[in-house]
């Protein structure tokens, strides 16, 4: 089911900053106009794949009449002058998510026999140990 969402725009000298004013001001960024469209979906599909697998209630989309740039006051945000808009950004959250959140891919590792052994014997899966211990590593750097 499309998901669809009015963000705000704001250009500035590093780039675009995008707000989502009905998501407790969710934002995001990007180098350019296209990078800052793509990071506004891939924001959006994670904000709401998370809401839904954390059972919360998901917030509804507010027209796009309603939402207006002045929003950016309120951030403390000052765009230079017609550099800033608003548009919908639309995103498949179910299919976002088994594309780029939930999709694992197979990887071959080499370990010694002892090792091999002793974790079969003790019914541990390989799998899980790995994601766990990548997970705990990547939190340290």
């Amino acid at each position: 089911m499309l998901s669809v969402y009015p963000a705000c725009f704001f250009k500035d000298e590093n780039g675009y900053s995008v707000i989502f004013p009905d998501l407790d001001w969710l934002g995001t960024c990007g180098d350019t106009l296209e990078e800052a469209m793509q990071m506004a979906v891939d924001c959006l599909a994670g904000y709401l794949h998370t809401l839904h697998m954390d059972g919360e209630e998901i917030p509804a989309a507010s027209n796009m009449d309603d939402i207006h740039i002045k929003v950016a006051e309120e951030l403390d945000v000052v765009p230079a002058a017609d550099s800033a808009f608003i548009n919908l950004v639309a995103v498949d959250v179910e299919e976002y998510a088994k594309a780029h959140f939930e999709k694992s891919v197979k990887k071959t590792l080499t370990i010694p026999v002892w090792l091999n052994n002793a974790a079969l014997e003790q019914n541990i899966n390989f799998s899980h140990v790995l994601k766990e211990a990548l997970i705990h590593k990547l939190k340290e750097h």
